[in-house]
């Protein structure tokens, strides 16, 4: 029987405090005030006292009110019909369709067993050359986006939506801008991309704990789909909101913080949604790529610093494509050495003479005469950058591939690549 309780004890920011019993934490409940009704979620239990966030706010809300708890978790519906659609942070529809109800499945589950899990073994191809040549994205993996403000990382996940060889996107927006959103909707629309895809969208007028709620109803649904046997991946953009949705309800709820403000289970908040990346065996999978915006592009800020010790790897956004350096795809070498023969090769000698042609680049700067080999190594720079760093270059894995050798072979002589010899008699542009 579901208790209704008709007197609020105190309300703080969004948070109202009741007292009630029989009540677990998570449980949603239902505000009725003089305007309509609302949902909340119970975050604290204290003895007697109930602490719930209201998702539209607390604005409106007297102490008077009436509070229902439901006797269920926060739950979102799983079928078909998710495909294509919008939803906000509480998974009501923002698209104007119809809202689903039935095949309601609760979120913020447990992980998966490790026993249900198999090594991530299977590529996800992107026609991204920075991806699939040099830091290949693999099924089941874990990955953030490490940027800042300003560079084009939510182009680069539409870009990953449209192309990636999956057969479920899942995209999560926290805290997003109007018009990120909009991006977001008629890019995916106009490609053909939305109607594989399922969209939960916070924009930052939204409520604040709706952001915390958008990762793990993507994740939910995502699972779900996996256990399907669809091949599921999950877009979280951007990591760092949800990090400061997470400390904004923190400091309502008056916990001691952290470093800099966060709570200090923001590891482990972080952790239980990433750790939803998995292999199912026999079934399909989940992989999540998520952005992780780096405030003053300082990594070793709490938000990015705790991702990297849960995640595998790293892909660095700057200046308008992914860094070759210190980005790093940790399960790569688990799948390139079964695409070409010549993959790990070209990819290791190719990012050698990057690093070189930085050096000939920084002596340029400073007046140093160039001498061949540098001035060699300045033409390289410039057509790798082109050629494969640049965003805009949309061509699959093989062609990528053929590319690296071209450029080689209009910068150096084979012997001077030091790539293997039975390689360059068999890829080496005639």
């Amino acid at each position: 029987m579901q208790k209704v309780y008709t007197k609020i004890e105190s309300i703080v920011g969004n948070v109202i405090t009741v007292k009630a019993d029989g009540v677990r934490s998570g449980d949603l409940a239902e505000v009725t005030t003089k305007t309509g009704k609302s949902y909340a979620n119970v975050i604290k239990l204290d003895g007697e006292l109930v602490s719930l966030q209201v998702f539209s706010g607390a604005s409106g809300i007297s102490t008077g009110d009436s509070v229902r708890f439901l006797g269920v978790p926060m739950r979102v519906s799983f079928s078909d019909n998710l495909l294509g659609r919008v939803f906000d942070g509480a998974g009501k529809p923002r698209d104007n369709g119809p809202e689903l109800e039935d095949n309601m499945i609760p979120i913020g589950g447990p992980s998966v067993n490790p026993a249900r899990r198999i090594v991530p073994k299977n590529m996800i191809r992107t026609g991204i050359p920075m991806i699939d040549v040099f830091n290949t994205l693999v099924e089941s993996q874990k990955l953030p986006i490490f940027s800042i403000s300003g560079e084009p990382y939510n182009q680069l996940l539409a870009r990953i939506a449209m192309q990636a060889e999956v057969d479920i996107i899942v995209l999560g927006g926290m805290g997003l801008k109007y018009d990120d959103y909009l991006f977001f909707r008629d890019t995916l629309n106009k490609s053909g991309a939305l109607s594989r895809t399922v969209m939960f969208i916070h924009t930052a007028a939204d409520p604040t704990v709706e952001c915390t709620l958008v990762p793990d109803l993507s994740l939910a649904v995502a699972e779900q789909f996996a256990l399907q046997g669809k091949k599921v991946l999950v877009l979280l953009t951007d990591m760092t909101n949800y990090a400061d949705a997470l400390k904004e309800m923190a400091i309502t709820m008056d916990q001691v913080p952290s470093n800099r403000g966060y709570p200090g289970d923001l590891y482990s908040q972080l952790a239980a949604r990433y750790e939803k990346a998995v292999d199912f065996e026999g079934a399909g999978s989940v992989t999540i790529l998520g952005v992780t915006t780096m405030p003053g592009d300082d990594v070793t800020h709490p938000v990015p610093d705790n991702t990297g010790y849960i995640t595998e790897g790293q892909y660095y956004l700057k200046h308008g494509h992914i860094e070759p350096f210190g980005s790093l795809s940790r399960l790569k070498q688990n799948v390139n050495k079964d695409t070409r023969d010549d993959h790990r090769a070209l990819m290791d000698g190719m990012i050698k003479l990057y690093a070189s042609y930085k050096d000939s680049l920084e002596k340029k700067s400073m007046g140093f005469l160039m001498s061949d080999w540098d001035e060699k190594l300045l033409k390289y720079g410039e057509m790798f950058e082109k050629q494969l760093m640049d965003l805009s270059v949309n061509i699959p894995l093989e062609e990528a591939l053929d590319t690296g050798w071209k450029i080689l072979s209009q910068c150096f002589s084979p012997e001077e690549t030091l790539l293997k010899s039975d390689l360059i008699a068999k890829y080496w542009p005639k």
